[in-house]
């Protein structure tokens, strides 16, 4: 209500400045909007005008100057998409404080009049401080912007929400090299979820702050949007957490941002070690997005281009990415945050904007380009680390913060009430793309990106990302069905971590949470799963970035068969006609893609069975399986059973399949989960497989 009081009472322009313009191409109706460490100016546009000029001068609670009057700001054509509303987000003062504003436009190098000027007072920090919690500050808070928040003040500020508030809990992914802790705060009303399954199920968000030691300003940002979570009573703040869990991981870099270094303490670039998973840190947050599963993300960075807009984005461009989630993730861009930042007056672009250079590739190391080929509708976010030639007045080391931090805020603010309003569009594209995904159709490629294209102008993406178009040899036009792992391949001892000493293959494809199959004769990982297009940028031959060289399996059975089948070893089917019973012996593995069988599938004590976009024209019975289940996509006429399956750390997958019979899941440890794509059945469903 402070705040909703404070906008009330300081938004309104002066009598003057809402009449018409009193000289020829003076600027009119300037009005003030006070927000988060922000105040938006509109105006009126001047025809013919080339750019306006922002300027503010500091004065107390009489109008008297109290510091000279200052360019602050340069609104430029390019800077939004809505050229009849010019707006401009005027950042970089101390919240709190009162100013008088005053907007002109110019002529190519002409200089017209100043509006009227407009006096509003800023809004303060959030939080009564009065308030147990809401009262918490940041070292950044304290100290007006003069100091980063320093690890220890970071753990006890979050411990201390924590501690405060019902909605918050605080939960370690892991350690640094240096053995920091990573934490995580899980966000929900009234109360977090209890379980990384649980918060899963509510189709979470996840925001990662800090990846680059150097680039701390989304920190800042999420340290306050958790205090904001935590202990807000807008009705916008309790429905959006009631409707979803945020997950905020504000420095998954503590040793880069404790030395303030670009990379973690051994030099390595953490986002360029996304999908090899080679440090700590890497994989902590790995684990964490197999575990809780986010349906969207934002990584928070800062950009060096003084000529860029104030927010650079720009989703998972990797070729191998399916459609739905970029399409998502340009949506959630360029349909979302292009259209509210010119209603703020931010200056969102894509990642470059101008002069931007060679940025923003494809790199499946990335996280942006990571979580987009797990099925996650993301953006990467850069915070332009300079003022620039738009914001004249940061050569102030505290403005300069300032601004980039409450542009972080913002973003992230409308992150959430992005995801709030197109949850369902979200749901859908992950499921398309798992769904994809799981069909192994399709080329892949190893190098290669999306392009981004500039919009008609004046839109701020005349100068987009440049396209890294896949070279052929990069190009594998005949997808495998499986890679083939020798044991030493897979349990063999590496040297790419830390001091020399490397977690294993099968720990890091644990991590990403892949199904494995192993036989007398190898470790099999199919690629008829969820993260098809991740997996052979690892595996295969081909790839840049590589952990191994994997053997390509191709499919032993295509085309029809008619009469029995009993599997022994490793079967892969593809596109193939099975007319009779299948059996899947103990020790054996199936994998299925595009099939249709005739006929009952039976497996009892296998080591594996992995169908996906199939059919079954029969009952599918599954016992006593040893490593992977995955049902993905499947249509089934008869019952189907799942009982007694041990597959380990292993979750036996049951997912957008529709089975036209019963559905029974008993004994499986653990039980299988749907990964957010419900099934449909049309008999009853029992047991574990209830709610799926």
């Amino acid at each position: 209500m402070s705040t909703l009081l404070a906008v009330t009472l300081t938004t309104a322009p002066s009598p003057a400045s809402a009449q018409s313009a009193a000289e020829p191409n003076q600027v009119a109706n300037l009005t003030i909007r006070q927000a988060d460490g922000y105040a938006t100016l509109a105006w009126q546009p001047v025809d013919g005008a080339t750019d306006y000029q922002i300027e503010r001068t500091a004065v107390d609670a009489d109008d008297t100057p109290t510091g000279p009057p200052t360019i602050v700001g340069v609104w430029r054509p390019n800077r939004q998409i809505n050229q009849e509303a010019p707006t401009f987000a005027d950042a970089g003062f101390n919240p709190g404080d009162t100013f008088r504003w005053r907007v002109r436009a110019r002529t190519g190098t002409t200089e017209q009049p100043y509006s009227d000027p407009v006096v509003a007072t800023t809004t303060t920090p959030w939080g009564n401080p009065d308030t147990p919690g809401e009262q918490l500050r940041t070292q950044w808070e304290t100290t007006h912007a003069a100091q980063y928040t320093s690890d220890t003040n970071e753990y006890a500020y979050t411990a201390a929400i924590d501690a405060l508030s019902d909605r918050v809990r605080v939960v370690e992914l892991g350690r640094t090299v240096q053995n920091r802790p990573i934490n995580m705060l899980v966000i929900g009303h009234p109360t977090p979820p209890a379980t990384p399954e649980a918060v899963a199920a509510t189709a979470p968000v996840a925001i990662n702050c800090n990846v680059h030691g150097n680039e701390p300003g989304d920190r800042e940002a999420c340290l306050i949007m958790a205090r904001q979570l935590a202990f807000s009573t807008d009705p916008r703040i309790t429905d959006l957490l009631s409707h979803t869990t945020v997950l905020i991981v504000p420095t998954i870099n503590g040793d880069g941002r404790a030395a303030n270094t670009r990379g973690n303490s051994t030099g390595q670039d953490l986002n360029r070690d996304y999908s090899l998973i080679r440090q700590p840190e890497t994989a902590a947050y790995i684990r964490m997005v197999r575990d809780y599963r986010p349906v969207a993300g934002y990584d928070g960075h800062e950009f060096g281009n003084s000529r860029a807009g104030d927010l650079p984005m720009l989703p998972p461009r990797h070729q191998n990415v399916a459609q739905p989630i970029f399409d998502q993730s340009q949506d959630m861009i360029e349909g979302h945050m292009y259209a509210k930042g010119a209603e703020a007056g931010w200056w969102a672009c894509p990642y470059g904007c101008e002069g931007g250079g060679n940025v923003g590739l494809s790199e499946e190391t990335i996280l942006r380009n990571t979580l987009g080929l797990k099925n996650v509708a993301n953006s990467l976010l850069e915070l332009r680390s300079s003022g620039g030639q738009t914001r004249p007045d940061e050569g102030n080391t505290a403005n300069n913060r300032r601004r980039k931090t409450f542009s972080a805020l913002w973003t992230f603010h409308q992150f959430l009430d992005y995801h709030r309003a197109d949850r369902g569009d979200i749901l859908t594209a992950r499921a398309q793309a798992i769904e994809t995904q799981a069909a192994n159709t399709g080329r892949l490629v190893f190098r290669g990106s999306r392009p981004i294209p500039a919009h008609p102008a004046p839109h701020p993406g005349d100068s987009p990302p440049p396209l890294d178009a896949p070279p052929a040899d990069l190009i594998l036009d005949n997808a495998p069905c499986a890679y083939k792992l020798t044991d030493e391949q897979y349990n063999g001892a590496r040297t790419d971590g830390p001091g020399g000493v490397g977690t294993t293959v099968a720990q890091r494809i644990a991590a990403h949470g892949w199904k494995v199959i192993t036989t007398g004769d190898g470790h099999y990982i199919p690629l008829n799963q969820p993260e098809r297009g991740l997996i052979p940028l690892l595996l295969d031959t081909k790839g840049v970035e590589k952990l191994t060289d994997g053997e390509r399996v191709y499919p032993t059975l295509t085309g029809r068969r008619n009469g029995p089948l009993v599997v022994t070893g490793f079967t892969c089917a593809a596109d193939a006609t099975i007319n009779g019973p299948v059996t899947v012996r103990a020790g054996a593995a199936l994998v299925a893609t595009g099939t249709t069988i005739n006929g009952p599938v039976t497996a009892a004590g296998a080591a594996g069975v992995v169908l996906a976009d199939g059919t079954i024209n029969g009952p599918l019975r599954i016992a006593t399986t040893t490593d992977a289940i995955s049902i993905i996509d499947m249509t089934i006429t008869g019952p189907v059973d799942l009982s007694a399956n041990t597959t380990g750390t292993d979750t036996p997958l049951l997912a957008g399949s529709t089975i036209r019979g019963p559905l029974n899941c008993t004994g499986n440890s653990p039980a299988p989960i749907n990964l957010g794509v419900a099934n449909t059945v049309h008999g009853p469903r029992t047991n574990q497989c209830a709610a799926l």
